[in-house]
């Protein structure tokens, strides 16, 4: 499947702000509030991120609502030029050091707004990770409902079947498999979103010592509010993000670069394993 998934969705008119423009601190500023980062992740006991599209752009797949997203482009009547399978795809810097800051118990949930499954690549535990989008790699039963995580992408989207069957054992038989038909976990736009995932989101959003949005601008409900759960409980909020959120006024720490950029340094300040292919 191209990582220009978007093509199978149906048709759906607000698709929120597009095309806003990007904003670039000084090296210097990054560095400074990087590190401010860093230290803030050292002190909390209890850290969410919450990621979105632009942390899998230098992974080769577009964003939506950047200068060139694929919500830009559609509104110009264009359709960006992708050449990436999913399959193909590979984790970024971002996903390498989510996965090690994790082990060093330094991040303890992510909420992830990205269907590509590179945490899973980058080693994340499904446990970690609450897909709130789906993900090209997870298939679910429709007869028991458990979940199966695939070598290759689902060839479908939008929790349609995708042709393969349930090979779980059925209830406590240990003979038996279920032979359910497996569907994607894709969502199309006006699905509802996982019930579990969300409940696992806004319970650790509400609880979290600290937020993080990293490559998200933070526009759609609910994922776009669920950070402000943190706020409101007492707990701080970073976003880091090129364009401007509608949390920003929010934010105890506000980044505008590159997430990778960012990320660079954390790794650096936390002594993380910078080795991205083995983490």
């Amino acid at each position: 499947m191209s990582c220009n998934y978007a093509e199978g969705l149906s048709y759906y008119e607000n698709k929120g702000n597009v095309g806003m423009p990007e904003f670039v601190d000084s090296a210097e500023d990054v560095e400074v509030k990087s590190v401010k980062l860093a230290s803030m992740l050292r002190k909390s006991a209890w850290t969410v991120f919450h990621t979105g599209a632009g942390i899998s752009t230098s992974a080769g797949i577009p964003d939506f609502r950047g200068p060139n997203g694929v919500w830009t482009l559609e509104k110009r009547g264009e359709k960006p030029d992708v050449n990436l399978s999913f399959d193909a795809a590979l984790p970024t810097f971002t996903h390498y050091t989510i996965n090690n800051l994790w082990k060093k118990g330094l991040l303890h949930f992510v909420v992830n707004q990205n269907i590509d499954g590179l945490h899973l690549k980058a080693g994340s535990p499904p446990e970690l990770v609450a897909d709130m989008h789906g993900n090209v790699f997870v298939e679910q039963c429709s007869k028991c409902r458990k979940k199966n995580i695939r070598d290759i992408c689902v060839p479908t989207v939008g929790l349609k079947f995708t042709g393969t069957k349930c090979t779980f054992f059925s209830g406590s038989s240990q003979k038996l498999k279920c032979r359910g038909r497996m569907k994607d976990t894709i969502l199309d736009w006006e699905d509802e979103l996982p019930v579990e995932e969300l409940k696992q989101a806004e319970y650790n959003s509400k609880n979290a010592q600290l937020s993080v949005c990293l490559g998200t601008s933070l526009q759609i409900l609910p994922c776009k509010n669920l950070p402000h759960l943190t706020k409101r409980n007492g707990g701080f909020l970073v976003i880091v993000n090129l364009q401007k959120t509608p949390l920003d006024k929010y934010a105890d720490l506000r980044v505008f670069g590159k997430v990778d950029d960012v990320m660079h340094i954390v790794s650096r300040e936390l002594h993380l394993n910078h080795n991205t292919t083995d983490p």
